[in-house]
């Protein structure tokens, strides 16, 4: 986190939450939560971050369970 990088430092947090998440490491979403707060997150940004986790973990189910194959276009194993 310390290392120069592109990205904002509050964004890093807020992909951090996501995995934390994602992952169900409780411990993790807490602290990454109150440092993207003290980097300046707000309350409607964290609502709207947890919505497109919700929304991106159910597609990702839904998607698996369909067995759906990767569109061509989307597809980097077809050069």
């Amino acid at each position: 986190m310390a290392t120069p990088s592109s990205l904002d430092p509050l964004v890093k947090e807020m992909l951090y939450i996501a995995v934390s998440v994602t992952n169900g490491c409780g411990y993790c979403v807490h602290s990454h939560t109150a440092a993207a707060r003290a980097k300046g997150m707000t309350d409607a940004q964290h609502a709207e971050l947890l919505a497109i986790i919700a929304l991106a973990g159910k597609t990702n189910q839904l998607a698996t369970a369909l067995q759906l194959p990767v569109d061509a276009a989307f597809d980097a194993d077809r050069s």
